[in-house]
């Protein structure tokens, strides 16, 4: 500690020169921030899933169909404990820009498939009432576009579906807002009852988008899996059954490597950075060599001028560098810019640990080839340098 003011001194040496450096690598640490949270956003419903939830969806495409009566047969399969449905809706209210997703579904099974949503019981006896009741997620209720309350009638249309019969738009009725008890897990999504759509709609009818099951406690998921496909085998609807996690991980990897792209983008940004703070470190250095000379004459050690040296490069990386992920995190707090494609966007914790890591990194790396420059430094030659 009682060298921090030496440290401190040399940082304001080149205050202009000490300044950009800080910024290079506080942009570069925002910019990862920002891409963590959007790999976060594409994984957010890998995490959310469950590890006892099957996807059963059409073999063909997620898109397709399958007929709402598989339901009662995929229930009948061995290892099978629950089962509910939903189907893609796609919403729209008012305007284009107002897009969230939405979902049909059956209200009696979807909290028990969906146990990580909580709805209070009230708010829930009241849309298992309603026809056209609807419940919808906090973050989406809260979105300043829509600003939505309990009691809310709002008109919604539905650019796959089109207009329910004999009316220019789905009139629902909000009848709830519900919560989640995981951090990762959507709030984004309006849900609404599955008798009232396919009663209005006017194609389609008798069909769903996907089944989500739960299996037994004892069941293995592959076994399961298995039977439900053979069942519906060579008939006109045959499925693919898979995990929750391998379904959103599919689905995501749609958009591409969402992975690789972040590595390649961050290495290149970071690869630049070690070489600009290294060169700057380097010549900050040699620019103290008569300094370094007569720290040495008075008693400092070679391995003590080494570490100042070290202290300094990793001060530098990690002022910057905290700076960098902190503006990220706080910016992702307070407002979230793309609601509309991520709903769950932020900087999650691990991003933040890996990040004070590269720093500190960043700042070893930077600083070593000018700290054994300096520990092999010679006295008199230096001080004879710039003598």
């Amino acid at each position: 500690m009682k060298y921090l003011g030496l440290i401190w001194s040399n940082l304001k040496r080149k205050k202009l020169r000490t300044v950009l450096t800080l910024l290079s690598i506080f942009v570069a640490f925002l910019l990862f921030g920002f891409l963590f949270a959007i790999k976060d956003a594409f994984g957010a419903g890998v995490k959310m899933a469950d590890a006892d939830r099957l996807i059963v969806r059409h073999k063909v495409s997620f898109i397709q169909p399958l007929p709402v009566s598989y339901g009662a047969r995929i229930g009948q399969v061995p290892g099978v404990q629950d089962v509910t449905h939903l189907t893609w809706f796609g919403g729209i209210y008012q305007d284009p820009k107002n897009f969230f997703a939405s979902m049909p579904v059956d209200q009696d099974q979807f909290f028990v498939l969906y146990p990580e949503y909580t709805l209070p019981p009230d708010q829930l006896y009241h849309w298992k009432k309603t026809r056209n009741g609807a419940i919808v997620g906090r973050s989406l209720a809260d979105r300043k576009t829509l600003n939505w309350k309990v009691g809310d009638i709002v008109p919604i249309t539905s650019p796959i579906w089109g207009q329910p019969a004999n009316q220019p738009a789905w009139n629902f009725e909000i009848c709830g807002i519900f919560d989640t008890t995981k951090k990762s897990a959507d709030t984004s999504t309006l849900y609404f009852r599955y008798d009232y759509f396919d009663e209005a709609r006017t194609r389609g009818k008798g069909e769903v988008g996907w089944y989500t099951i739960r299996i037994a406690k004892n069941a293995a998921p592959e076994a399961v899996a298995k039977k439900i496909d053979e069942q519906f085998a060579n008939s006109p609807y045959e499925t693919k059954t898979e995990t929750e996690a391998a379904m959103m991980t599919g689905f995501a990897q749609q958009m591409g490597d969402i992975g690789a792209i972040l590595i390649a983008v961050l290495s290149a940004v970071f690869f630049t950075i070690l070489l600009v703070a290294g060169n700057t470190m380097s010549q900050s250095v040699r620019e103290r060599t008569e300094e370094i000379g007569v720290l040495k004459a008075i008693g400092f050690s070679g391995t003590l001028v080494l570490l100042l040296v070290l202290a300094e490069s990793c001060v530098i990386a990690l002022l910057a560098g905290l700076a960098g992920l902190g503006v990220a995190w706080m910016l992702l707090a307070i407002k979230n810019p793309v609601a509309q494609w991520f709903p769950v966007l932020q900087v999650p914790d691990e991003a933040m640990m890996l990040g004070a890591v590269l720093a500190l990194g960043l700042g070893i790396a930077t600083g070593v080839l000018p700290a054994c420059y300096a520990l092999r430094l010679r006295t008199a030659a230096a001080l004879r340098r710039n003598g």
